[in-house]
């Protein structure tokens, strides 16, 4: 089965008084679906938009794991061991929060920042928590979560270029920038998704401007 989940169709949250421009995949905050709360183990896509000197001051997390990829712009990111980082595109970022964390993320740059954030469930609760952050990830190399059984693979595809959602379980397929169109079906353009149950290896093509996608390959699990 293939669900498509269009950007317009998105919950528009955040805050845009204070340069905070938020669209929700799933059910968040004020906005709850009891239709659609997670998929697998992901319960938050969230794309970010921030402008200059904008973000999230510190607050706490725990029992998730955050995964960020910045689209453009530079993304600052401080937790609560002392660590300050500067993500940038092509970046990888995954905070487990365990037990208990706190963070902040703000625009560090001069311009516009952009970027996906995804939330997923971990199989164990507790813990201590661990960042990591993978600098300029490769075209569809596999990223572990390694409390849960994700596995993320960023796609960048040439105009006209081929390439599949793994087999899974589940998958979901989120487009970036550009357009793909799935081997059957309509195409997807930026911000929108894919949901896919038991679908096999599914083929897709990106479209002229190219491609960009976050593919999740996601357990059995709700």
């Amino acid at each position: 089965m293939l669900e498509v989940r269009r950007a317009e169709g998105r919950y528009r949250g955040g805050d845009p008084a204070a340069g905070i421009d938020t669209r929700h995949a799933f059910s968040f905050g004020e906005h709850y679906d009891p239709d659609n709360v997670r998929f697998g183990a992901l319960t938050a896509c969230n794309e970010e938009r921030l402008a200059p000197g904008a973000g999230f001051a510190p607050h706490a997390h725990r029992d998730v794991e955050i995964v960020s990829w910045v689209v453009e712009g530079e993304l600052g990111h401080e937790d609560a061991e002392g660590r300050v980082t500067v993500l940038r595109p092509g970046d990888v970022q995954r905070l487990t929060a365990g037990a208990g964390t706190r963070h902040a993320e703000r625009n560090a740059g001069a311009g516009p920042l952009r970027f996906v954030q995804m939330w997923l469930v971990p199989d164990r609760p507790g813990g201590a928590p661990e960042y990591d952050v993978v600098r300029g990830i490769a075209d569809g190399a596999p990223y572990r979560l390694p409390r849960t059984d994700a596995v993320l693979r960023v796609r960048r595809l040439a105009a006209g270029a081929s390439g599949a959602v793994p087999a899974a379980p589940r998958a979901y397929a989120h487009v970036v920038r550009g357009s793909v169109r799935p081997a059957g079906g309509e195409p997807l353009a930026a911000g929108d998704a894919a949901r896919l149950t038991a679908a096999g290896r599914v083929p897709f093509v990106a479209g002229e401007q190219g491609a960009e996608l976050l593919i999740w390959e996601l357990g059995a699990g709700r």
